[in-house]
């Protein structure tokens, strides 16, 4: 698949999932899982095309991404 977004993604180890936990912060509740990195951002991948498909199912409104977020 493609990447076709431009959501920013971040990807932590997870110690009681025993893997990487790949999540979009601009898109509540966009969160996938695997047990290497590059897995965790292939099924996110996936998350996010069903996540804005949902979106448009339900009449939501799909965030347009702000690019990289600031932490202060």
């Amino acid at each position: 698949m493609k990447n076709s977004h431009k959501y920013e993604t971040i990807i932590n180890w997870s110690k009681d999932d025993e893997s990487f936990i790949a999540e979009v912060p601009e898109l509540a509740g966009c969160a996938a899982d695997g047990k290497i990195h590059q897995d965790a951002l292939a099924n996110v991948e996936v998350i996010i095309e069903e996540w804005i498909e949902t979106a448009k199912i339900k009449g939501r409104a799909i965030p347009e991404h702000k690019g990289r977020l600031h932490f202060a």
